[in-house]
């Protein structure tokens, strides 16, 4: 048992020594940041050691060494941050589109389906694209149009194209989304 505690010692003393150059090395890094140099540029090597003597000499390893170091980590890291929006303010916004198929049916067998479509695609609105267009067979020789387009979310609404769509009367007996794909 006495053999176990003198390793533990013994182990203990090796991690308290190893924590004293760590806190050594970053003491030195702190002051070459305070200095403003490149990182890649501090000398790690040059870090002062410390004799393995001075074990209890009360250094709080997690507490601050002043208040001027703090301010200037501070002042290091709002030029940090400003530079950062910056460079961020520079970059170009996405912008979101939507890629939408659209089932128009209309009111019976003898409407005309050219004009229809022809009346959808007069609807036109900044961020509003129309696609390609096809009949598809619906039920009893009555087609249905089917119409892709291409919106851009924040300029053109769903809601609003589908209110559009519907007040093709003469045409338009109801829209269906049958897909809807972001870009």
């Amino acid at each position: 048992m006495e053999k176990k505690i003198v390793e533990f010692e013994k182990s203990i003393n090796e991690i308290l020594s190893q924590l004293r150059s760590l806190d050594t090395r970053i003491s030195t890094i702190e002051r070459n940041l305070n200095q403003s140099k490149p990182v890649h540029e501090i000398n790690l090597a040059a870090a002062p050691k410390q004799d393995e003597e001075d074990e209890d000499d009360g250094v709080d390893l997690f507490a601050s060494d002043s208040e001027e170091e703090n301010e200037a980590a501070a002042k290091i890291r709002e030029e940090r941050l400003a530079a950062y929006a910056a460079k961020k303010s520079k970059k170009p916004q996405l912008i979101a589109k939507s890629n939408i198929i659209l089932d128009i049916k209309p009111w019976d067998d003898e409407t005309n389906m050219k004009e229809m479509e022809e009346a959808v695609r007069k609807i036109e609105c900044e961020g509003l694209l129309w696609g390609a267009a096809k009949l598809v067979p619906l039920a009893y020789g009555i087609h249905k149009l089917q119409i892709s387009c291409v919106v851009e979310d924040e300029k053109v609404s769903i809601d609003w194209l589908t209110e559009e769509l519907q007040a093709i009367e003469d045409y338009v007996q109801s829209v269906d989304i049958a897909a809807f794909n972001k870009i």
